[in-house]
């Protein structure tokens, strides 16, 4: 049984200067007589809640165990209390339980979490990631309201939970280390947002993302921005084709360069987490594919201008942000 903790210990000794018994002090704080005299005996002789030095069962690990379970968890933060305790036994000979391992965890303030997601980052994908920091470090607002942000987005109706945990100290969700390495499309300024394209059938191949989203949503858009409008979208398949590319060189929209696994950058990332959580509390949810896709539209309609407009405001922050983290993953 535990001791008690020194409010419990308060606790006792002002009901027993009330008059009361060990007992009635036992069924109020739910402990044994034995532990409550006990604590109030040393209480009586040392004149503080703490236990005697030396007292309690004797510690299964050494500080040099300690630290070797903590330094172990700090390189590879996804190792389990299992794994960590077979280790203390492999390399330092020491058997322990899984729940002493987890105590040490506790010590050393790591806390098990959900990681954060985010694309595998290269030396090269970093190297890319300043540079796009470095050639629009100084943008200003009026600068980005030139842009048209754009991205796909997979929303399901039943998603699997395959997520794995890790363990961290609070406040260290985006270091790189902790990161989980990892359709409906949309666009948005400021001031205004495309039709949201839902895309039900089939994958989107470059055919289908000039017919469905390019000619039908991107181009009206332009005119719109005016003469330095300027088109954000990913590296993915369908947007670096061949045929895209010429497409967009023939009708004249320039292309923003955007680096390679960067979605954290794209401001349109937030809107969808934003659409994804208003579609998940919707009231009934949707149970098939059409009543998704009702939802969808409909929450996207929903979402404030002046919302999107914020969270496209925040890029200059955005940009600094990624400059801290040296190209790395970063909280956005």
């Amino acid at each position: 049984m535990p001791a008690l903790a020194p409010t419990e210990i308060a606790r006792a000794l002002e009901i027993r200067r009330n008059g009361q018994t060990y007992r009635v002090i036992s069924r109020d704080l739910h402990r044994p007589v034995s532990t409550i005299h006990r604590s109030i005996q040393r209480f009586r002789e040392t004149g503080t809640y703490a236990r005697r030095a030396g007292q309690g069962r004797k510690r299964r690990t050494s500080s040099r165990h300690d630290r070797f379970i903590r330094l172990r968890v700090h390189r590879y933060p996804r190792l389990t209390a299992v794994q960590a305790r077979h280790e203390l036994e492999a390399v330092r000979g020491v058997t322990v339980s899984e729940r002493t391992v987890r105590r040490r965890f506790e010590e050393a303030g790591l806390g098990s979490f959900v990681p954060a997601k985010a694309p595998r980052l290269e030396v090269n994908h970093r190297r890319n990631r300043l540079t796009f920091t470095q050639e629009h470090l100084l943008w200003n607002a009026d600068q980005w309201s030139k842009v048209l942000f754009s991205d796909e987005c997979r929303i399901l109706l039943n998603q699997i939970d395959g997520r794995q945990r890790i363990y961290r100290r609070k406040g260290g969700r985006y270091i790189q280390t902790n990161f989980e390495t990892t359709v409906a499309y949309g666009g948005g300024g400021l001031g205004a947002r495309t039709d949201l394209v839902v895309i039900v059938r089939g994958s989107l191949t470059a055919d289908r993302y000039i017919r469905e989203v390019l000619e039908e949503n991107v181009v009206p858009f332009a005119p719109y921005i005016g003469d330095d409008f300027v088109f954000m979208q990913d590296n993915a398949r369908p947007h670096t084709a061949r045929v895209t590319q010429a497409y967009l060189n023939d009708i004249n929209i320039t292309v923003m360069e955007w680096p390679a696994r960067s979605p954290d950058k794209n401001p349109i990332e937030h809107v969808w987490d934003l659409l994804k959580r208003k579609i998940k509390s919707r009231i009934p949810a949707p149970v098939n594919v059409g009543e998704l896709r009702i939802a969808v539209v409909e929450e996207w309609l929903r979402l404030s201008q002046e919302t999107i407009d914020n969270i496209i405001l925040s890029m200059p922050r955005r940009v600094k942000t990624l400059i801290q983290a040296r190209g790395g993953n970063m909280r956005y």
